[in-house]
């Protein structure tokens, strides 16, 4: 996993049409992976590993990469601009991660896995939601 440079004005210019922009108007965005700043990475272990049930694939200093089934990551957190930072703002960040699992039974998985760590659970019956150590918001539903 490189982290190679990108001229962002090349990238932009090559892909942000007119027709590209048209496209995305009105609609709502997919991100196959997420990085997320957090404050400890311990904490976020505990959380994102141990409670809801990704698997570590790396760490490397100030960062910790996760997935599930083997995939080299679905989702980082890391501590390069947060070290020791407590829970954002709410008008801060993304608005929800959305977590998606083959069935029903791995859902009620994680829901357990929360509640045994006194974690707040909200279950409507196909979205189980809560929020990690920085308040970012997180839902975990059959895909």
């Amino acid at each position: 996993m490189a982290s190679l440079p990108l001229d962002a004005r090349t990238y932009l210019s090559t892909h942000l049409t007119e027709d590209a922009v048209d496209a995305m108007t009105g609609t709502r965005a997919t991100v196959g992976h997420v990085h997320l700043q957090v404050g400890d990475l311990a904490a976020a272990e505990r959380f994102y590993v141990d409670a809801l049930g990704f698997r570590t694939t790396l760490r490397a200093p100030g960062a910790l990469f996760v997935s599930a089934g083997g995939y080299h990551h679905h989702l980082a957190v890391n501590t390069w601009n947060s070290l020791g930072a407590g829970p954002r703002a709410s008008t801060l960040g993304l608005g929800e991660v959305a977590i998606t699992v083959p069935t029903r039974e791995e859902v009620d998985a994680v829901a357990a896995r929360l509640r045994e760590r006194g974690l707040a659970v909200a279950d409507d019956g196909a979205t189980v939601r809560t929020q990690d150590p920085w308040l970012n918001s997180i839902a975990v539903t059959v895909g």
